[in-house]
């Protein structure tokens, strides 16, 4: 039996199957449940990496620029891929891509598990960020057609509660995983949660599609977006290495804005777009859509100098570096269902603008750190950031996915998902030129300072590299315990001066990015939501 509900703009979706209101499937809160467990492991692997960084660097003999690619990497595969998984969703259906994408993830995480070369994980990554794509819209696209317009921005709420705490909750698991396993088990966890996760979609996911779903894909909107995205974050990741003047940094640069130029044109000709850009038309979509890609920026990019600090310059175990950011964590699982509440009473725009002003002060207390704060003012600056996030986590989604049309809901989806995405990826990579360019400018003047003899270029190349992550190489065999320390604290010092500009510059995004939020008001299209079967 097929059932057929028409929605307020003229779509209407197709139910397959059984009747709604009977058995499990297309049961709203299974539904998502059975999304959420999706959600969970992609979000959870996106930051569970950055604790296991330094003994994944250590183990495969890895450079910094490759450790950067198995996040980047990742974030960017995620980044390209996620608004042409959005479109197959609408196209052949969210709940087909949903499942895909969970047992694919799972099978690309033990391929990573099993590598035993850097170049092999970073492959790996790309692949899981590929099938992890196609799964996020899709979660996004099961919960708009499931969930009556009432309760939508509460399903939105919890589902945003859950991408929140995975995200917070990643270094911990992966402090866990890696002092007690191996850095290989943070990826064999995703196989049994995948298995488990594609079994109970099976038994409770119900498709839904639009009656004016797409019928055929634009091929070269997707080559152009694609080409696009990866000139521009590569050209700012090789940019120390090349240099910033360099030819082949401006030839990235310069394709990267052609492609972008030429993409746009080319969605206004085809007939059907990858994204149609009239849903830009709305302001607030508009602004949701900046604001996920600023605040991601601030977010990622300053935690991925965090693990480092915890762990080489406060020398702590992974797990301890992992605890030492609950504050976050918590902050982040409590505020969350709080903001949804502020948020449903409130509308996005108050809520979202005091978040970002609070993640802005944060990121400013934390540039003003030195190698010996105390956990206690660590503390409270981790608890203040994962307070401002929330409600950004929460308020965005509602605010994207709620401003588009009915029909668009896996290119809203995967729209959402891409800001935040790209947004990660591009602050791992600006903030890590930053915090290159500010290390290799001060390390020679620290050295001087501290009246330490000069070294061979060959010992000074590996301690410029040290110093990069906060790391102070073995001195050599007959070495006094003074040089030693003395070198150490140079190591520990300049590092520090580098993350504390970093975290100025996430700061100050994080400012722009409040007032952002000031231009956001609730979804337009949030009573386009279809309510079927139990709530």
């Amino acid at each position: 039996m097929t059932t057929e509900l028409t929605v307020a703009d003229g779509a209407t979706t197709k139910t397959p199957g059984d009747a709604p209101g009977r058995g499990l499937r297309g049961h709203p809160w299974l539904t998502l449940l059975s999304v959420a467990i999706g959600v969970m492991v992609v979000t959870l692997d996106g930051t569970i990496v950055a604790i296991a960084n330094p003994t994944i660097k250590e183990d495969l003999n890895a450079s910094l620029a490759e450790v950067q690619w198995i996040t980047n990497g990742y974030l960017l595969a995620l980044a390209v891929a996620l608004i042409t998984a959005g479109k197959l969703g609408d196209r052949f259906g969210h709940r087909q891509t949903f499942l895909i994408g969970i047992a694919g993830f799972a099978a690309s995480s033990a391929a990573i598990g099993l590598s035993h070369g850097v170049g092999l994980v970073i492959a790996f990554r790309v692949l899981q960020g590929l099938f992890g794509a196609l799964l996020m819209p899709a979660a996004l696209g099961l919960l708009r057609a499931t969930f009556p317009a009432e309760k939508l921005n509460m399903a939105i709420g919890i589902w945003g509660m859950v991408i929140g705490a995975s995200t917070a909750a990643g270094p911990i698991v992966g402090g866990l995983l890696v002092e007690h396993v191996s850095w290989q088990s943070c990826f064999f966890i995703n196989v049994p949660v995948g298995l488990v996760a594609t079994a109970f979609g099976l038994l409770v996911l119900k498709d839904h599609r639009a009656e004016n779903a797409p019928r055929s894909f634009d091929l070269l909107g997707i080559l152009l977006l694609s080409g696009a995205m990866f000139g521009l974050v590569w050209s700012i990741i090789k940019a120390p290495e090349w240099g910033w003047g360099d030819a082949r940094t401006l030839g990235f640069l310069g394709g990267s804005v052609v492609c972008f130029a030429v993409f746009a044109v080319w969605e206004t000709k085809v007939r059907e777009p990858l994204v149609p850009l009239g849903i830009f038309r709305s302001v607030p979509l508009s602004a949701g859509t900046v604001l996920m890609v600023l605040m991601a920026f601030a977010f990622m990019g300053g935690l991925f100098f965090v693990t480092f600090y915890l762990q080489n310059v406060h020398g702590m175990a992974p797990v301890d570096a992992g605890l030492h950011l609950l504050p976050l964590t918590g902050m982040m699982i409590v505020g969350s269902p709080a903001a949804g509440v502020a948020i449903s009473k409130l509308g996005p725009r108050i809520p979202l603008v005091a978040g970002m002003l609070a993640t802005a002060a944060a990121c400013f207390g934390l540039s003003r750190i030195t190698a010996d704060t105390g956990t206690l003012a660590l503390s409270l600056w981790f608890a203040l950031l994962g307070l401002g996030l929330a409600p950004v986590m929460v308020g965005a989604t509602e605010v994207i996915v709620g401003n588009a049309p009915l029909e668009l809901s896996g290119v809203a989806g995967g729209l959402q998902q891409a800001a935040m995405q790209v947004g990660g990826s591009l602050g791992t990579a600006v903030l890590g030129a930053v915090m290159a360019a500010k290390v290799d400018g001060d390390l020679a003047g620290n050295w001087a300072d501290a009246k330490l003899p000069p070294l061979p270029a060959e010992q000074l190349e590996l301690v410029k590299k040290g110093v990069e992550v906060g790391y102070a190489p073995p001195s050599p065999e007959g070495t006094p315990a003074a040089v030693t320390r003395a070198v150490a604290d140079v190591v520990h010092d300049t590092f520090v001066s580098g993350m504390g500009l970093a975290f100025t510059v996430a700061g100050t995004v994080a400012l722009l990015a409040a007032a952002v939020a000031a231009l956001t008001k609730r979804g337009a299209n949030a009573e386009a939501g279809a309510g079927m079967g139990h709530v």
